[in-house]
């Protein structure tokens, strides 16, 4: 007897094939032999690949459930809980940060951020989420970026810099970049964690300041 199918249990694998492998792994040929029926089968509960992509997206959605009191609160854990969604499925890096996602759980999303941004003038509330996700999306895409080019080329970030310290001493030794070289040498070096952290601050700090006039 065919295995029930539905749309949850499609998404579901392609979200597990996608997390193993990348998006690369996703097809609905793929979906539907790890579902171990025929692709023709599928076509009854999504049209297409575009639809998949979209219904997985909306399901890692609902894991980031931005809470906390009054909206400074709310917008570190709409960063927070959106970067820790992004690590756990790594291709949703590639996927977010184009048009608004309008499925179900990304509605819920924004509108906990939204209700918490409630007493802030109305005009001034989708540019605040708009800055707040845009720093998301940057600051994790490039975190992702580093762990690609760490897998590619087998060096981490540690060796990459030991690789190219020598060059990078050449450079400075010319005198043309001393800005540069008395940070890079007396500067404080940041883990992802404390880098992604202060830069959130510097971007909430401005938003209170904005606000607050």
């Amino acid at each position: 007897m065919p295995a029930p199918l539905s749309r949850e249990r499609i998404v579901g694998a392609a979200i597990r094939l996608a997390d193993a492998d990348g998006l690369a792994a996703v097809s609905l040929r793929k979906v539907a032999a790890a579902l171990d029926v025929g692709p023709m089968r599928l076509y009854g509960y999504i049209a297409t690949k575009e639809e998949l992509l979209d219904l997985m997206v909306d399901a890692v959605y609902a894991e980031i459930r931005p809470a906390g009191d009054g909206w400074r609160e709310v917008l570190r854990s709409l960063a927070e809980t959106t970067r820790q969604a992004v690590h756990q499925h790594e291709w949703l890096a590639d996927l977010i940060g184009g048009r608004p996602q309008l499925g179900p759980h990304a509605l819920a999303r924004g509108e906990a951020v939204v209700a918490a941004m409630a007493g802030v003038d109305v005009d001034t509330v989708m540019p605040v989420v708009d800055a707040v996700n845009a720093y998301v999306i940057g600051a994790v895409r490039r975190e992702i970026t580093e762990q690609r080019a760490e897998r590619a080329t087998g060096m981490d970030q540690r060796q990459w810099q030991a690789a190219f310290g020598p060059y990078l001493e050449r450079a400075f030794a010319t005198g043309r970049f001393p800005a540069l070289s008395a940070v890079i040498h007396d500067g404080a070096h940041l883990d992802a964690d404390q880098t992604f952290r202060m830069g959130l601050d510097f971007l909430l700090d401005g938003i209170h300041a904005h606000i607050s006039s």
